[in-house]
């Protein structure tokens, strides 16, 4: 078994646990755990299956062949389907056979020289545990929903993976989440438990008599709380021997809150199968992922990315890497780049803009063969910069929390720099106006899904609670993303922006995906967003708020603003350029590194 780190009075310590450092200091916890427990643990009723419980030999498992058939519709969809017994189980017995490379099934470190590497094997063992944790101590059953949030450390993976053996339902969230923001996702989902950390724990503690529905409070910490299980201590005195349920195919598997333009976040769900092999393609034509690939994505753990990339990794049987990464730092990001055998890479592309503004002669990659991008649209002179700096090509994605990738540059295709690429099975993708109706190429309008009259297995189920949400996203045949786009001749479609970050200038539609591409051809722009303001004639025009590189930061504003000004009129229409410039020193993004244009454009009208 590997080290799991034991945290001891704020002290890590690696921990074995057949080895004599469990007479250290402050195990006593973890005794008195396994007293208390034993009683329960070792019972024949604790192995007892519930009713639920599949005891019965294996089901034939599937390839990734076979998953992209099923996702094409080339297969039916099975009855039943769970990821961790389809999967991961698989994975440990290739490992065991050999036929699967030496390779970590996940690698964590924290960058002050703590690390954990799981084989698929030890990865079971650690999730099964956890799995009687959720189970048999929290009590929650197939169908209960747990909402998590955790840093980027090895139990929000391991919960995840509990919860596909148990059939819970997960719900991530961001660790920047406020008291308010805790208690809206507790009361909306009427999730039963919370999985967190000791800095949010006074806050679910405040509001936890205003949410009838939680019942359990697990912390995942080396120190004690009044109310709270532990789960480290738990998780070290479950035992192994865990079966998994037998989840049916459309089953739900997870729940994300996502935000629109208005009103408070909305739930959306996937299903088992949806998640399970919706990323099969995805791994394999736009990730290029093995199962002697190491893959990093640097995502928060509250993103859909974050889950994107375990399926997408595991279902190759690749390696998923990932560094805890307390703040955004892209000297830290090259400096693992370069010292850990990562052969692919993912992050967003404000990220990406950030990393090729350093000096990348500097930073020698040892593995690194592929890189993409995605969750907000990538300027091509990112791409060129990154590519001509590391002999690495870069490729872009689209997709949304409520699908899986939509769209995507594709291994083996032409690249057209500026496009997110062609549709990604198994979606029939259109660009149509606002009634559903199919448009031609060069026309700009909605990015719209065909849902009829077969709706795509990797498709959110809808926006729980909320009928009327759901309807208003649909037109005719299809699913309207939210997001405005034009798809070439050759089938390739060209981002323009979201519905509401489009700015309508004396009746001209103004993208500010280009506004913000164009600026970032001058040597003084370091990154740019492009929002609608104000205009007493026109309505609304487009204003830059534009972060400098620092040898143009005692540049002459006015001077400066006419030199920008004339520098969009030249690469792109006239009518685009920004009549206002406001030069800042940041911009505002989430914790994931996306530029959030709705807080600009909120500064500018004020509402």
């Amino acid at each position: 078994m590997p080290p799991i780190f034991h945290w001891l009075r704020g002290k890590k310590i690696p921990y074995f646990p057949s080895c004599p450092s469990r007479q250290v200091c402050g195990t006593m916890r973890l005794r008195l755990a396994r007293l208390l427990l034993q009683p329960l643990w070792g019972s024949k009723a604790f192995y007892k299956p519930l009713r639920y419980v599949s005891i019965g030999l294996p089901r034939p498992q599937k390839t990734i062949t076979d998953f992209e058939a099923i996702l094409e519709g080339k297969q039916a969809i099975p009855e039943y389907f769970n990821f961790a017994s389809d999967v991961l189980d698989m994975w440990t017995q290739m490992e065991k056979t050999g036929k699967r490379p030496p390779n970590p099934a996940f690698w964590w470190i924290n960058g002050q020289g703590d690390e954990v590497k799981w084989s698929f094997e030890e990865l079971g063992i650690q999730s099964r545990k956890a799995a009687n944790v959720l189970s048999r101590v929290c009590n929650l059953r197939p169908g209960d929903r747990l909402l998590v949030i955790l840093p980027r450390i090895p139990e929000w993976w391991l919960v995840n993976v509990a919860c596909m053996r148990t059939g819970i339902i997960i719900i991530p969230g961001i660790s920047q989440l406020t008291m308010k923001d805790i208690q809206y996702r507790l009361q909306a989902s009427g999730a039963k438990a919370i999985v967190t950390i000791d800095s949010l724990a006074p806050q679910v503690d405040a509001i936890s008599a205003d949410c009838p529905s939680l019942r359990t409070k697990v912390l995942v910490s080396g120190s004690s709380r009044q109310g709270w299980l532990n789960f480290r201590e738990l998780c070290q005195a479950a035992p192994e021997e865990h079966n998994c349920v037998k989840t049916k195919s459309q089953d739900p598997s997870v729940i994300y809150f996502t935000s629109g333009t208005s009103g408070a976040p909305k739930m959306l769900e996937h299903t088992q199968i949806g998640y399970g092999v919706g990323f099969s393609i995805c791994a394999r034509k736009f990730m290029d992922l093995t199962n002697s690939d190491i893959f990093w994505n640097t995502s928060d753990t509250g993103w859909v990315k974050t889950a994107w990339s375990s399926y997408s990794t595991w279902i190759t049987g690749a390696c998923l890497f990932t560094h805890e990464l307390p703040k955004t730092d892209t000297s830290l990001i090259l400096n693992t780049l370069c010292q850990m055998p990562i052969t692919v890479f993912c992050c967003v592309p404000t990220m990406f803009q950030m990393i090729v503004q350093q000096d990348l002669s500097r930073y020698k990659f040892k593995s690194l063969r592929h890189c993409v991008a995605g969750g907000e649209s990538l300027n091509p002179d990112v791409r060129t910069k990154w590519k001509s700096q590391t002999g690495v090509d870069l490729y872009e994605g689209y997709g949304q929390s409520e699908t899986t990738l939509i769209c995507g540059n594709q291994i083996g295709k032409k690249i057209k720099p500026g496009s997110m690429g062609k549709a990604f099975p198994p979606y029939d993708v259109q660009i149509v106006d606002d009634e559903g109706n199919i448009l031609p190429p060069g026309k700009e309008g909605n990015i719209g899904i065909r849902i009829k009259p077969k709706l795509p297995v990797c498709f959110f189920t809808g926006y729980l609670n909320n009928a009327e949400k759901t309807a208003s996203c649909k037109r005719g045949d299809f699913y309207l993303t939210g997001d405005c786009a034009h798809m070439d001749e050759d089938g390739y479609f060209w981002f323009k922006g979201r519905m509401d970050d489009v700015i309508n200038s004396s009746s001209y539609r103004i993208g500010p995906f280009e506004v913000e591409s164009a600026l970032s051809e001058h040597p003084a722009v370091a990154e740019s967003a492009a929002v609608s303001s104000p205009d007493p004639i026109r309505g609304e025009v487009v204003k830059a708020f534009v972060v400098l590189n620092s040898n143009f930061i005692n540049q002459d504003p006015g001077e400066l603003t006419r030199e920008l000004q004339d520098h969009v009129k030249k690469l792109t229409a006239p009518y685009k350029y920004p009549r206002k410039v406001e030069f800042v020193q940041e911009l505002p993004k989430t914790v994931s590194g996306k530029i959030q244009r709705s807080i600009l454009r909120k500064k500018e009208w004020g509402n």
